[in-house]
């Protein structure tokens, strides 16, 4: 019987379980689409975000607190 661990790309890990450690670390999304024509841009769309879990300990920083 071997001992060794079971190959990445072998492992099934259920969405909730990827979600968890992605929200746990904290995620930032990044991309640039541009639509155009004859050398014309059309539309552009420029995308960031960041993606975390929410903690109450820690104050928003869009929410006036106590100075």
């Amino acid at each position: 019987m071997s001992t060794e661990p079971e190959p990445l790309a072998h492992r099934q890990v259920a969405l909730v379980d990827l979600l968890d450690r992605l929200l746990a670390g904290g995620v930032v999304l990044a991309g640039d689409l541009t639509l155009r024509i004859a050398d014309v841009d059309l539309v552009r769309i420029d995308l960031h975000a960041l993606i975390s879990s929410v903690n109450t300990d820690v104050p928003s920083p869009w929410e006036p607190g106590e100075e």
